[in-house]
């Protein structure tokens, strides 16, 4: 038996083709509608899975091709993240067999194709050694993930759980010229999932800023990624946190969506009394810095829209750690200080935990005073 995907999106594609070869199909994979349809001429699928939202041409479009150029009457299966229920209406007018909305699993996504066209002879059983539920994400997200020395400290079954269960997430390990064995250890990470993980390698320790700007611009230059942001290699702020951010910019107008530490109602969030002292100091001179109500630039969990990316990321920062800060002050000269506010959600994080082994010390929060004196130069001539 066999089945065409089409989808833009290149992290989607392989996860779908894995799976349904697992399980016995014959897959062929097109990144576009239009390739798709010269696939479907030489391919002749038993059942067409496709995307709505691609850029050339949309999944609608290939279903008329199908359904009254080509006059066919080959099964289609909808798999997209488009929930307007005009369109979905549209599609069923158009002749397609079943809609599903995106997130959706890989076993919902093989059940419903076994119900449309059965499975094929040489299926067999497919063995998760992870044990749970794989998840096609509404949208494909690229997160960086900064590494200096990160050796000891790298929760790398985490990272790999996360890759494997989350199939629209791309982990781009942005190793900052690491003096351990910090390389060893992401390319091991990335052996074990090189679709969903990849490394890329600073020689020269330039910084967390330049380390995250090098992997953010790295990441927008591929095209299937709607989002992009930024997560501590500690996990301070964990995966479920990150992924509520996600969800907020998914269903909003907001740009940035930025993880913030204030500890509130309900939330399980460790606190350390000498720092909590200096991070409100230093808080409250940001915010006059700004003159924008934001509470925790500093949390170093923050989710883009691709555009704002290129725009904020596109020039080096001018200090090493508060690059979180230069983001808003970028977003305040380029929109306007109320635009900025309109255009960027702080989020409270329901958990977050200090990790040991902080690169921060101390004296180094002294210097941040300083620094922040030179941004408000910088940016406010």
């Amino acid at each position: 038996m066999k089945i065409l995907a089409i989808d833009d999106q290149q992290l989607i594609l392989l996860s779908v083709e894995k799976r349904l070869t697992e399980l016995g199909y014959q897959v062929e994979i097109a990144n576009s509608g239009q390739t798709g349809i010269d696939l479907y001429e030489s391919f002749q699928p038993d059942l067409v899975l496709v995307d709505i939202n691609m850029p050339d041409m949309s999944g609608l479009q290939v279903v008329k091709h199908i359904r009254f150029i080509r006059d066919s009457k080959t099964p289609i299966l909808v798999m997209s993240g488009n929930t307007d229920e005009s369109v979905i209406m549209d599609g069923f007018t158009l002749g397609i067999d079943d809609y599903m909305k995106k997130p959706v699993s890989l076993d919902e996504m093989a059940a419903r194709i076994k119900r449309i066209i059965g499975l094929p002879k040489s299926s067999g059983t497919v063995i998760n050694e992870y044990g749970d539920t794989r998840i096609l994400q509404k949208n494909c997200i690229g997160v960086v993930i900064p590494c200096y020395n990160e050796e000891e400290r790298l929760l790398s079954s985490e990272f790999k759980a996360f890759a494997h269960k989350n199939l629209g997430y791309h982990l781009c390990f942005v190793n900052d010229g690491s003096t351990d064995n910090t390389l060893t250890v992401l390319e091991e990470l990335k052996e074990a999932n090189p679709t969903n993980i990849s490394v890329y390698n600073c020689e020269k320790n330039g910084g967390k800023a330049e380390a995250v700007r090098q992997g953010m611009l790295h990441l927008i230059k591929d095209q299937q990624f709607d989002y992009v942001g930024f997560l501590d290699a500690d996990l301070s702020t964990d995966f479920r946190d990150f992924d509520d951010l996600v969800k907020t910019i998914e269903n909003s107008d907001f740009k940035i969506v930025s993880g913030s530490r204030i500890s509130r109602m309900g939330a399980d969030i460790t606190k350390e009394s000498a720092r909590k002292i200096i991070s409100k100091t230093i808080n409250l001179i940001i915010q006059t810095i700004l003159g924008m109500p934001f509470k925790d630039t500093q949390c170093g969990a923050k989710i883009m829209d691709r555009e704002i990316a290129a725009t904020v990321f596109r020039k080096k920062f001018i200090t090493k750690w508060l690059f979180d800060v230069e983001i808003f002050m970028r977003m305040r000269k380029f929109y306007g200080k109320d635009e900025a506010k309109r255009l960027i959600c702080e989020q409270p994080l329901k958990r977050w935990i200090h990790a040991d082994g902080s690169k921060l010390s101390m004296k180094d929060s002294i210097k941040i005073v300083g620094q922040l004196g030179q941004i408000a130069l910088h940016y406010n001539r």
